[in-house]
Protein backbone atom coordinates (compact mmCIF):
# COMPACT_ATOMS: atom_id res chain seq x y z
CA UNK A 1 0.00 0.00 0.00
CA UNK A 2 1.20 3.39 -0.85
CA UNK A 3 2.41 5.35 2.12
CA UNK A 4 2.57 9.07 2.28
CA UNK A 5 6.19 9.52 1.77
CA UNK A 6 5.64 7.46 -1.46
CA UNK A 7 3.40 9.92 -2.47
CA UNK A 8 5.72 13.36 -1.91
CA UNK A 9 8.44 11.19 -3.50
CA UNK A 10 5.97 10.52 -6.26
CA UNK A 11 4.85 14.47 -6.70
CA UNK A 12 9.29 15.81 -6.25
CA UNK A 13 9.60 13.96 -9.32
CA UNK A 14 6.08 14.71 -11.54
CA UNK A 15 6.41 18.01 -10.27
CA UNK A 16 10.11 17.59 -12.28
CA UNK A 17 8.33 16.02 -15.24
CA UNK A 18 5.65 19.26 -15.42
CA UNK A 19 8.73 21.52 -15.72
CA UNK A 20 10.30 19.78 -18.40
CA UNK A 21 7.24 19.69 -20.08
CA UNK A 22 6.27 22.89 -19.78
CA UNK A 23 9.99 24.04 -20.79
CA UNK A 24 9.27 22.12 -23.77
CA UNK A 25 6.01 23.51 -24.70
CA UNK A 26 7.91 26.66 -24.66
CA UNK A 27 11.01 25.64 -26.77
CA UNK A 28 7.70 24.19 -29.35
CA UNK A 29 6.32 27.88 -29.25
CA UNK A 30 9.46 29.72 -29.84
CA UNK A 31 10.48 27.14 -32.67
CA UNK A 32 6.55 27.48 -34.08
CA UNK A 33 6.40 23.22 -33.77
CA UNK A 34 3.10 21.69 -34.87
CA UNK A 35 2.84 19.51 -31.46
CA UNK A 36 3.00 23.31 -29.58
CA UNK A 37 -0.61 23.05 -29.11
CA UNK A 38 -0.68 19.40 -27.44
CA UNK A 39 2.52 19.69 -25.01
CA UNK A 40 0.37 22.92 -23.50
CA UNK A 41 -2.01 19.99 -22.98
CA UNK A 42 0.58 17.48 -21.67
CA UNK A 43 1.84 20.34 -18.98
CA UNK A 44 -1.43 20.88 -18.12
CA UNK A 45 -2.39 17.15 -17.30
CA UNK A 46 0.90 16.99 -15.91
CA UNK A 47 0.43 19.59 -13.30
CA UNK A 48 -3.09 18.19 -12.37
CA UNK A 49 -1.24 14.92 -11.66
CA UNK A 50 1.24 16.66 -9.09
CA UNK A 51 -1.11 18.28 -7.82
CA UNK A 52 -3.16 15.23 -6.64
CA UNK A 53 -0.07 13.77 -5.17
CA UNK A 54 0.57 16.39 -3.23
CA UNK A 55 -2.43 15.98 -2.36
CA UNK A 56 -2.67 12.25 -1.66
CA UNK A 57 0.77 12.47 0.66
CA UNK A 58 -1.18 14.47 3.53
CA UNK A 59 -2.53 11.47 4.78
CA UNK A 60 -2.00 7.87 5.06
CA UNK A 61 -5.26 5.81 3.16
CA UNK A 62 -5.52 3.30 5.31
CA UNK A 63 -6.60 3.43 9.24
CA UNK A 64 -4.33 2.26 11.83
CA UNK A 65 -5.89 0.23 14.42
CA UNK A 66 -4.72 0.42 17.67
CA UNK A 67 -5.02 -3.01 19.89
CA UNK A 68 -8.08 -3.08 22.66
CA UNK A 69 -9.53 -0.49 21.12
CA UNK A 70 -13.19 -1.25 20.15
CA UNK A 71 -15.39 -0.09 17.20
CA UNK A 72 -16.84 3.31 16.95
CA UNK A 73 -18.88 5.37 15.11
CA UNK A 74 -18.57 9.41 14.20
CA UNK A 75 -21.33 10.82 15.28
CA UNK A 76 -20.15 14.93 14.53
CA UNK A 77 -17.32 16.37 12.80
CA UNK A 78 -16.70 19.82 12.43
CA UNK A 79 -13.89 19.47 10.09
CA UNK A 80 -11.79 21.28 11.79
CA UNK A 81 -11.28 21.18 15.77
CA UNK A 82 -13.85 18.84 17.08
CA UNK A 83 -14.72 15.14 16.46
CA UNK A 84 -17.67 13.43 18.35
CA UNK A 85 -17.28 9.48 18.41
CA UNK A 86 -19.99 7.09 19.43
CA UNK A 87 -18.68 4.15 21.91
CA UNK A 88 -21.09 1.33 23.51
CA UNK A 89 -22.05 1.90 27.03
CA UNK A 90 -20.36 -1.17 28.16
CA UNK A 91 -16.80 -0.26 27.58
CA UNK A 92 -14.65 -0.12 29.79
CA UNK A 93 -11.75 2.12 30.46
CA UNK A 94 -8.66 0.67 29.15
CA UNK A 95 -11.28 0.12 25.79
CA UNK A 96 -11.79 3.79 26.25
CA UNK A 97 -8.24 4.81 26.33
CA UNK A 98 -7.51 2.54 23.19
CA UNK A 99 -10.80 3.16 20.98
CA UNK A 100 -9.51 7.26 21.66
CA UNK A 101 -6.29 6.59 20.85
CA UNK A 102 -7.70 5.54 17.53
CA UNK A 103 -9.54 8.17 16.87
CA UNK A 104 -6.89 10.66 17.57
CA UNK A 105 -4.51 9.05 15.31
CA UNK A 106 -7.36 8.21 12.15
CA UNK A 107 -8.27 12.06 12.94
CA UNK A 108 -5.28 14.11 13.12
CA UNK A 109 -3.69 15.12 10.48
CA UNK A 110 -2.36 18.56 8.88
CA UNK A 111 -5.42 19.07 7.10
CA UNK A 112 -7.37 19.54 10.96
CA UNK A 113 -5.66 22.21 12.48
CA UNK A 114 -8.42 24.44 14.27
CA UNK A 115 -8.35 28.41 13.62
CA UNK A 116 -8.10 31.03 16.05
CA UNK A 117 -6.19 29.06 18.84
CA UNK A 118 -8.68 26.29 18.97
CA UNK A 119 -6.97 22.94 19.41
CA UNK A 120 -8.29 19.93 17.86
CA UNK A 121 -9.86 17.22 19.95
CA UNK A 122 -11.78 13.73 19.71
CA UNK A 123 -14.38 13.21 22.89
CA UNK A 124 -16.23 10.23 22.88
CA UNK A 125 -20.14 9.73 23.90
CA UNK A 126 -22.14 7.13 24.94
CA UNK A 127 -26.21 7.30 25.48
CA UNK A 128 -27.79 5.18 28.29
CA UNK A 129 -31.42 4.49 28.86
CA UNK A 130 -32.85 5.62 32.21
CA UNK A 131 -36.26 4.99 31.73
CA UNK A 132 -38.08 3.68 28.62
CA UNK A 133 -38.27 6.62 26.27
CA UNK A 134 -36.05 8.67 28.06
CA UNK A 135 -31.89 8.67 27.28
CA UNK A 136 -29.31 10.56 28.23
CA UNK A 137 -26.16 11.58 26.13
CA UNK A 138 -22.67 11.06 28.73
CA UNK A 139 -19.52 12.47 27.38
CA UNK A 140 -17.16 9.48 28.75
CA UNK A 141 -13.86 10.65 27.73
CA UNK A 142 -11.83 13.30 25.53
CA UNK A 143 -8.08 13.27 23.48
CA UNK A 144 -6.33 16.18 22.56
CA UNK A 145 -2.69 16.58 20.92
CA UNK A 146 0.19 16.76 23.77
CA UNK A 147 3.48 17.72 22.68
CA UNK A 148 4.56 17.37 26.25
CA UNK A 149 3.06 13.87 26.53
CA UNK A 150 5.29 10.72 25.87
CA UNK A 151 2.45 9.36 23.54
CA UNK A 152 1.80 12.69 21.84
CA UNK A 153 -1.66 12.91 23.30
CA UNK A 154 -3.64 13.96 26.36
CA UNK A 155 -6.46 11.83 27.21
CA UNK A 156 -9.23 12.67 29.68
CA UNK A 157 -11.67 10.42 30.79
CA UNK A 158 -14.93 11.16 32.81
CA UNK A 159 -15.02 9.06 35.33
CA UNK A 160 -18.54 10.24 36.55
CA UNK A 161 -19.71 9.57 33.16
CA UNK A 162 -18.48 6.03 32.90
CA UNK A 163 -19.79 5.31 36.63
CA UNK A 164 -23.37 6.11 35.53
CA UNK A 165 -23.25 4.02 32.64
CA UNK A 166 -22.08 1.18 34.41
CA UNK A 167 -24.85 1.77 37.25
CA UNK A 168 -27.35 2.44 34.47
CA UNK A 169 -26.18 -1.27 32.68
CA UNK A 170 -25.96 -3.20 36.34
CA UNK A 171 -29.91 -1.16 36.45
CA UNK A 172 -31.54 -2.96 33.45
Amino acid sequence: MPTPEFFLEATKWMGLTTLAFAALAALAFIAKWGIRFRLVGVTGFCGVLTAGLFGLSFQPLITTTIKGSVPYTTVYDSGAAQLVISVPADITDAELEATLQQAAVNSFNPSRLGGGGQTPMVRARTIVHRDPGISDLLYVGQIQPDAQSESGYSITLSRSALAKTRAALQDS
